[in-house]
C-alpha cells in the first residue's frame, strides 16, 4: 500500500515558484539574488540542489564549502575544508549531507560530509589522481566517480569499499539516466560515449556513440578534449554533452544521434578548465557552464563571454546548412540551434544548475546567483 503524499508548504512571497511550466516563464528568468564569498578572487567551481530543491551546496577555490538556502533565499553557513581542498560537491539523497572530491595534497579521497554539524560519515578511497566527476543514482544510494587515473568506480554510500570498477581510456565525465539503470560514461580521448546497463556493471557496453563525426563538424579545433558535462534530459530522451566551446552536443539518447548542436558564439570560453591530465594546474575546475531544465525542453548555460545567460529549445527546428566540414566529414548539414532567448546580467555564468523542484536557476563565477522569472510571469 503506498504511503502519504507529503505535500511541501509553499514557498515564501517573491521565492521560487513550483507551479508554472517552465515554458510559460523561461524568457522571464532575471538574477534576483546575489551572493558574494569573503574573499573576492574566490572562484564557485561546482553546484547542486538537494532533491527537495530547498537547499544549494557550493565548492569555492578557496577550500571551502558555502550552503544556500534557497527557498528563503540566503547564506546558510561556511563548511571549511583547508587541508583537502573542495570540489564537486554532490548531496546524497539526505538533504544533510554532501559528498566531495579533494583537490589539496595528492589526496584522492572522496569525503562525505554531514553539514549539520561539519563531520566527516565515511571515506572513499581507491583513485590515485584527481577526481573528475561524481555523479548520485536518482534512485539510491549508489553513485558513480570518475578520475584521471583512467577509471570508474561504482559505491554504495554505506561502504568504504567500492562495488566495482572500470578500467578506460580518459572517462572523465559520467551520468544515470532517470531510470537509474543506465549509466553513461564520456571519453573524450576516444570521442566516445558508452552507454552501460547498471545490473551487468562489469560487461561491455551495450552502445557506444561515436562523437568525432560531430567533434569535426562542429568543434574541430578541440577534438578529444574540452568536455564539460555529460547529463541526460530527466524525460531520459535526450543526453548532452558539455563543451568548453562554441557550444554543446544534444544527441538522442537511444540512438547516439545529433539531434541539434546548442551554438553559441565562436570564440566562447566557460572560464573553467575542463577534465584532462594537469587540469587542476591549468586553471580553475569547473562542471559545465549548462544544464538542461527540469522538464527537459530547454538548455541553459553560458554565454561564453564575460555576461547574460543563454537558452536553447530543444523543441524548436535546429537550423540546417550545407558546410564543407560536414560534407568532408560525412555527416550531412550540420544541426545548428541557435538560442531562443538570452538572459541579462552582468558577470559571465560558469557554472550552471537547475533547481530539480522549482522554477529557479543558479550561475556562479565569482559569486553565487539566484534567478527567478519576473514577478508579473508569476501564478
Amino acid at each position: 500500500m503506498a504511503g502519504p503524499v507529503v505535500v511541501p508548504p509553499p514557498p515564501p512571497p517573491g521565492g521560487p515558484q513550483v507551479t508554472q511550466k517552465t515554458s510559460e516563464v523561461i524568457g522571464s528568468f532575471r538574477a534576483t539574488k546575489l551572493f558574494r564569498p569573503p574573499k573576492p578572487e574566490t572562484c564557485i567551481t561546482s553546484l547542486d540542489f538537494d532533491d527537495s530543491g530547498e537547499f544549494l551546496i557550493a565548492a569555492c577555490d578557496d577550500e571551502s564549502l558555502q550552503l544556500y538556502n534557497a527557498k528563503e533565499g540566503k547564506h546558510v553557513k561556511t563548511l571549511l575544508s583547508k587541508k583537502y581542498g573542495a570540489h564537486l560537491a554532490r548531496f546524497t539523497h539526505h538533504a544533510q549531507s554532501v559528498l566531495y572530491a579533494s583537490t589539496k595534497g595528492g589526496d584522492d579521497t572522496i569525503r562525505y560530509l554531514s553539514t549539520h554539524d561539519n563531520m566527516f560519515i565515511r571515506y572513499f578511497r581507491a583513485h590515485t589522481a584527481p577526481v573528475t566527476t561524481i555523479a548520485l543514482s536518482p534512485a539510491s544510494d549508489t553513485f558513480l566517480s570518475c578520475s584521471l587515473d583512467d577509471t570508474v568506480r561504482l559505491w554504495s554510500l554505506n561502504s568504504p569499499n567500492a562495488q566495482g570498477k572500470l578500467n578506460l581510456a580518459t572517462p572523465y565525465l559520467a551520468a544515470f539516466d532517470p531510470s537509474a539503470t543506465v549509466i553513461a560514461i564520456a571519453s573524450p580521448a576516444t570521442s566516445s560515449i558508452l552507454l552501460y546497463d547498471l545490473r551487468n556493471y562489469d560487461k561491455a557496453p551495450f552502445a557506444t556513440f561515436d562523437m568525432r563525426p560531430y567533434e569535426t563538424t562542429h568543434t574541430p579545433t578541440t577534438i578529444a578534449r574540452d568536455w564539460t558535462r555529460l547529463e541526460f534530459s530527466n524525460d531520459g530522451k535526450s543526453l548532452l554533452v558539455g563543451t568548453n566551446g562554441p557550444g554543446h552536443f544534444l544527441l538522442d539518447a537511444f540512438s547516439g544521434d545529433l539531434k541539434a548542436f546548442c551554438g553559441r558564439r565562436p570564440g566562447s570560453l566557460s572560464g573553467r578548465v575542463a577534465p584532462g591530465p594537469g587540469f587542476t594546474a591549468r586553471g580553475v575546475p569547473g562542471q559545465g557552464d549548462m544544464c538542461f531544465s527540469a522538464d527537459g525542453r530547454y538548455v541553459v548555460g553560458g554565454s561564453g563571454q564575460e555576461k547574460d545567460m543563454l537558452v536553447w529549445d530543444t523543441h524548436a527546428q535546429p537550423t540546417t546548412s550545407s558546410t564543407t566540414a560536414a560534407t568532408a566529414a560525412g555527416t550531412g548539414p550540420p544541426q545548428i540551434l541557435h538560442p531562443s532567448t538570452h538572459l541579462p546580467f552582468r558577470a559571465r555564468s560558469a557554472v550552471v544548475q537547475w533547481n530539480p523542484r522549482y522554477n529557479m536557476i543558479a550561475s556562479a563565477d565569482r559569486e553565487v546567483v539566484f534567478w527567478l522569472p519576473e514577478e508579473g510571469t508569476r501564478a
